[in-house]
């Protein structure tokens, strides 16, 4: 009797080694997979698609019919249940087995009562009910952490974008609901604004899965606390045993290789650069990858990192830049054969380079992947003139990478200047798979594809989303944000095609520089060649360099055209039809008070005393402005209201034009009691 017990054993453990073993999808299993890096590098099994539900405005229904571009993102649902006598917005609905792996989440005009419900398999009663903002990152399901937050903490919690990374399994079917009386109806015409992105996976039919429950939660508490306390510390326990040393000095033009032999995979990348002239050597320096014959890294240094050209601090599990300047990655990138590392120097000074490449034992199998990453920038990329919340203008899809061949997209990055005082990504993400010809990803803008919310500047680092430098968001100035994914990976078997709305709200010319990143087996291929031109382009770092101040003589010079500082408010370009702008296009003040200031300064090629008009917009919502030019008061007051939009030309008189930057003051001092708010509009100046 115990011999047929031993051998039992025996079967069971052989059994279990050549891989049998229960496949079954569990939240434990999925939380585990969040913190393996060697998992995202073979292809998933049991396969799975990933999509999303979100509140993209539903008049988008094909790039070749009206309201492609539409932006009314907020409060749109599948349809409205009456549940126990509640009116119930059902904003996801899907069958199994699959799970919830990213919940993202923003109000505005919220009344702070709105209630999440989650059904689980066709039960009557939710599995998960309680107050949203609190059940996504206000510990009222888990404990405030990596897997439950909101960003950035420097800005008001109700303008933040709030991020639920906690994954909800289920074996046949899932529905999430949201009811709140402040939703008048759903789409554009809410009272209360509510924007949602769920992004979910539907495994292969067949799959095992145990589903989500209150017990199960109780049950992987104390692993849940493990996964975030691990999540906030990418470095983590080392086992590896090759280290090879970066160090070399690269003249201009020139570039350092280092080959690795065997069937490793590379775990960490660290590199730190020092030179002159910091932010040009972090875009012209180029880092390029080969694994096993085949190029598929080729991204400047500082992108491939995630900060762009610009050192900020931030953290998160792939990637991190310490104070200091070193910057790491944590990208595990297997290869059977060889691995090659290069570095190019593409600019025009010297760099230093030093830092180390960390291996360790990979066992390559028909499921292991090569890493990928590509880049480009669209240098003083004109966004367009007219643009409506309709979607009608000037608005465009940017193509940030397309992939073909099987794979898994595992994030993407945008470094971008922008040079007005207005917001930039107002555009939402397009992700299409296989073939789709309608996008199983549609968002509702770019800050809440990364994460975050209400085009805010505020710097922010989490685990799989940041903003390290967000001081351009509404200004002018530099930004970065990157999204990387874990659980939400978006496999593709054929191909992927991953675009973004360039959706900007002023008419400009900025650069914008997008990034992917992903895992395919070998003899993928992507679309995005390298760009060494691109990498060598003079980095932004002021307005004037991608928008040089115009030295004028005599004739016009246009408002849009200035450079714009106010004390409260915004400085946009505005671009209308039919008024008799020049060019059709003002510089436009809004948001300013009482007391407020804008200036406004433009250059001259010579000096002298001329004669100075000005053309001026008039509308319901102006105000009542004086004007200083180069400190003289021309104009002392001057009522801009005027019942519809029109343009008066004002004489200012003689002036002292100086030679080189003059400047053109602006005060609010009041408003007319028919207007309703206090802005004011430049067209432009007349010098003659």
């Amino acid at each position: 009797m115990k011999t047929k017990i031993l051998l039992m054993t025996a079967f069971v453990a052989l059994f279990t080694f050549n891989g049998c073993i229960d496949k079954t999808i569990t939240m434990e299993k999925l939380l585990q997979d969040m913190t393996s890096r060697d998992d995202l590098a073979r292809l998933p099994t049991p396969a799975y698609t990933c999509s999303q539900f979100s509140s993209y405005d539903r008049k988008s229904v094909a790039p070749d019919k009206p309201g492609w571009y539409a932006n009314w993102d907020r409060s749109e649902f599948i349809r409205t249940e009456t549940i126990d006598g509640r009116r119930e917005f059902v904003m996801f609905d899907t069958d199994g087995p699959g799970a919830i792996v990213r919940f993202w989440v923003t109000v505005a005009s919220y009344g702070g009562k709105g209630i999440l419900r989650v059904y689980i398999d066709g039960g009557q009663q939710p599995v998960i009910e309680g107050e949203v903002l609190k059940l996504l990152s206000g510990g009222g399901l888990i404990k405030e952490g990596p897997l439950a937050t909101s960003v950035s903490e420097k800005t008001p919690y109700d303008r933040r974008g709030h991020n639920l990374y906690l994954p909800i399994p289920y074996a046949k079917h899932c529905k999430v609901t949201y009811e709140s009386a402040s939703i008048v109806e759903p789409g554009p015409k809410s009272g209360e604004n509510f924007y949602y992105n769920i992004n979910y996976r539907t495994y292969e039919k067949g799959t095992r899965v145990k589903s989500f429950s209150m017990d199960e939660l109780v049950k992987n508490a104390s692993l849940i606390d493990d996964v975030q306390e691990q999540l906030k510390n990418p470095t983590g326990p080392r086992m590896d045993h090759l280290v090879d040393k970066i160090e070399s000095v690269i003249e201009a033009g020139k570039s350092w290789t280092m080959d690795i032999k065997g069937q490793y995979a590379i775990r960490e990348l660290v590199l730190k650069l020092d030179a002159a002239d910091i932010p040009q050597a972090l875009r012209s320096t180029v880092l390029e990858m080969s694994f096993d014959g085949e190029r598929t890294v080729w991204c400047p240094v500082g992108d491939f990192f995630g900060i762009g050209y610009k050192l900020s601090p931030f953290k998160t599990w792939y990637t991190e830049a310490a104070p200091d300047g070193t910057l790491t990655a944590y990208w595990t990138m297997p290869f059977k054969e060889n691995c090659s590392v290069k570095i190019l120097n593409l600019g025009n000074q010297q760099v230093s380079v030093t830092g180390k490449i960390l291996s360790g034992n990979w066992k390559w199998d028909k499921r292991s992947m090569h890493f990928g990453a590509s880049w480009f920038q669209q240098t003083r990329l004109d966004t367009g003139k007219k643009r409506d919340m309709e979607g009608n203008g000037d608005q465009f899809d940017v193509n940030y990478v397309t992939l073909k061949g099987r794979g898994v997209l595992v994030g993407t990055s945008v470094v971008l200047f922008n040079t007005v005082t207005a917001w930039w990504g107002e555009g939402d993400e397009k992700v299409y798979v296989d073939g789709e010809t309608f996008p199983s990803h549609f968002g509702t803008g770019s800050e809440d594809y990364y994460g975050y919310a209400w085009s805010n500047p505020a710097p922010f680092s989490h685990p799989f989303i940041a903003q390290p430098d967000g001081s351009g968001a509404s200004a002018p100035g530099y930004v970065a944000n990157l999204r990387y994914r874990g659980l939400d990976a978006i496999p593709f078997t054929k191909s992927l095609q991953f675009d973004m709305e360039m959706w900007h709200w002023a008419h400009t010319t900025i650069n914008h520089a997008p990034a992917a990143f992903w895992y395919a087996l070998p003899g993928v291929s992507a679309n995005i060649d390298p760009r060494p031109e691109d990498a060598k382009e003079p980095v932004a770092m002021k307005r004037a360099d991608i928008i040089p101040p115009v030295s004028h003589t005599r004739g016009i010079v246009e408002g849009e055209n200035m450079e714009g500082i106010c004390t409260n408010g915004r400085v946009d370009m505005q671009t209308m039809g039919n008024i008799g702008w020049s060019g059709d296009t003002q510089v436009w003040w809004t948001n300013g008070k009482e007391g407020d200031e804008l200036t406004l300064s433009f250059l001259m090629k010579e000096a002298g005393n001329f004669n100075v008009k000005a053309a001026l917009t008039l509308s319901h919502d102006y105000g009542i402005v004086s004007i200083s030019l180069n400190g003289k008061q021309v104009l002392s007051r001057f009522d801009t209201y005027n019942p519809t939009v029109i343009f008066k030309t004002v004489d200012f008189g003689k002036c002292t034009i100086k030679e080189g930057e003059n400047i053109l003051k602006v005060k609010i001092i009041g408003k007319n009691p028919k207007s309703t708010k206090y802005f004011f509009g430049l067209d432009c100046l007349e010098i003659q």
